[in-house]
């Protein structure tokens, strides 16, 4: 956890952003019977993590959440407790995990605000919510409706244990070779029909959908293949299983440079024509292109990437959002 901290410190600066997310785990990382000192741990670690970076740069706060116990786990309510009252103000987002529907949203929301007192907060901590079996699939439209939530993430692991058996081992892993033959997890149909319908819900209701965790830490190669299909799949962000995984992530889900030229010079000249349509290079813009390419600019911006002069004005000076006109 320390280490993922230091490089989200060390990136922040290189990128001038911070580009990705620090989640510390109170599910997975806990000793059974640890729960509460590995949750008070974790409090103190986010919360001094937080000030530190703020002490370096005040518009630059670290991005850190937490991943707690399911809302049916004897220790659910506790990290909450811990969690919120000790580095409340110091997390980006609480993780749920084992979400199966609606219902554990409501209740894991209520439960956090109760952790807040009678006054409820101004800005509610937003939820992120971890698919990993079939049902919760089956309901992820209506999950990631709800206000609350703001990603869904798929749980690769748990969605294949899920089966009992009626997936392979080899689903949970990603051959860049011969996957197609071995039924890894960007060939197996189940695996692949619940990563399309999660990414699907993301994007019905304007939440952010995450990747899985790529397991093999031996092969370079391989992570930065598999962000790539991610990203095709429709994924705009992918959980790293290592730090040593993070520069790949990042790199391959950020637009390219002549993505961001292209971008920049359409919206360029739909804003000069007032977002009229514009005829640029032989081809048609108008509202909908436009909301495309304000919308990969955005994504450049938050994962640090120079903007040309056109349209760094736009995201640097304090004007309301073009995209809000789109």
């Amino acid at each position: 956890m320390r280490k993922s901290l230091s490089l989200q410190a060390e990136m922040t600066e290189e990128f001038g952003a911070c580009v990705f997310d620090v989640t510390l785990d109170c599910e997975d990382g806990a000793p059974v019977g640890g729960e509460l000192d590995h949750a008070l741990m974790v409090a103190d670690l986010a919360r001094e993590a937080h000030a530190a970076s703020l002490r370096r740069n005040p518009s630059k706060p670290a991005r850190i959440a937490v991943r707690v116990h399911p809302v049916d786990h004897r220790a659910f309510e506790q990290d909450i407790e811990v969690l919120l009252g000790r580095a409340g103000a110091a997390l980006c987002h609480v993780m749920l995990p084992k979400v199966e529907t609606v219902a554990d949203v409501v209740r894991a929301a209520w439960i956090m605000d109760q952790a807040h007192g009678p006054k409820p907060a101004a800005s509610p901590i937003p939820l992120h919510a971890l698919i990993e079996s079939s049902a919760a699939v089956h309901r992820a439209f209506d999950i990631a409706a709800h206000p609350r939530i703001e990603s869904l993430s798929f749980g690769l692991m748990d969605f294949v244990s899920s089966h009992g058996g009626a997936i392979s081992a080899g689903a949970m892993r990603f051959d860049p070779m011969h996957g197609e033959a071995t039924l890894d997890q960007f060939h197996h149909p189940l695996v692949t029909r619940a990563k399309l319908e999660i990414a699907a819900a993301c994007h019905a209701h304007g939440k952010v959908p995450s990747h899985c965790v790529v397991t093999e830490l031996a092969d370079p190669l391989a992570i930065d293949a598999a962000a790539l299909l991610a990203r095709r799949m429709g994924y705009t962000r992918m959980w790293s299983i290592h730090p040593a995984q993070i520069r790949a992530i990042v790199t391959a889900l950020a637009p390219s440079q002549h993505e961001v030229e292209l971008a920049a010079r359409v919206v360029d000249a739909g804003a000069r024509q007032k977002w009229a349509p514009v005829s640029l290079d032989g081809q048609l813009h108008d509202r909908a292109s436009y909301r495309y390419y304000w919308q990969l600019l955005e994504r450049a911006y938050q994962t640090g990437c120079k903007l040309p002069g056109s349209v760094e004005q736009f995201f640097t000076q304090s004007q309301p959002s073009l995209g809000e006109a789109l």
